[in-house]
């Protein structure tokens, strides 16, 4: 189901962003990047992609003990996060890669963990971009988000959808129901939801966790 976000217009949204996003939303999204890392951790780390990793803001915070792979569809952004990684000596940091997240450049299984930040509202093709998780990430492993859920009715709906059309130029959709990621785990073989919980202050975003089959479904019908 693509959407009504364009990849080139959200690239270009990001690039004006990249200069002062750091300082803009560092400490609005910090809770969150630190809940989404534990998570990682928690799952037990590894081999770690992170989808819109953006000017690198998490990487330092992970284990040395990872091996840290990091891609984003904004150049500029990724321009921020080399220079973070070369001050701060991230030598477990592998890759760091302009790249579409429809058309992950990984093969199937490559991954322990797949964590994605704040990303999900922010591309044209929310279930594609989720089809390409569980593709890359292997049996048994995770994919970790964290993201605005729209709300379901009250104010808040209606700011939201009033304040979609602003939104949307600068880089994101802010009504995105649950609704949505419910239906796309029950169209993904072998994929559940091990957790969902929303973080503060007022839980406007949540703490999401897929888990994959260890054992592809075909496989468990057999048996």
């Amino acid at each position: 189901m693509a959407d009504d976000l364009d990849r080139d217009k959200v690239a270009k949204a990001y690039a004006r962003w990249a200069p002062v996003y750091d300082m803009v939303f560092g400490t609005v999204f910090e809770r969150g990047r630190k809940a989404a890392i534990a998570a990682v951790e928690a799952a037990g780390g590894g081999r770690v992609l992170e989808v819109g990793v953006g000017t690198g803001i998490s990487l330092p915070d992970y284990r040395r003990t990872n091996r840290l792979f990091g891609v984003d569809i904004s150049e500029p952004m990724l321009r921020k996060a080399q220079e973070r990684v070369a001050a701060e000596k991230l030598d477990n940091v592998e890759v760091l890669s302009v790249m579409d997240a429809t058309k992950l450049a990984f093969p199937d299984g490559w991954f322990d963990v797949v964590v994605a930040q704040y990303v999900i509202t922010a591309v044209p093709d929310p279930e594609g971009t989720l089809d390409e998780f569980a593709r890359v990430v292997k049996p048994g492993g995770e994919i970790i988000l964290v993201n605005h859920i729209g709300a379901e009715s009250g104010p808040r709906q209606w700011f939201e959808a009033a304040f979609a059309p602003i939104a949307r130029k600068l880089g994101w959709r802010p009504e995105f129901p649950w609704e949505r990621l419910a239906r796309w785990v029950e169209g993904a073989p072998g994929v559940h939801v091990i957790d969902r919980r929303p973080m503060p202050p007022l839980g406007h975003f949540s703490l999401i966790r897929f888990g994959k089959a260890a054992v592809a479904p075909t496989a468990q019908a057999a048996e």
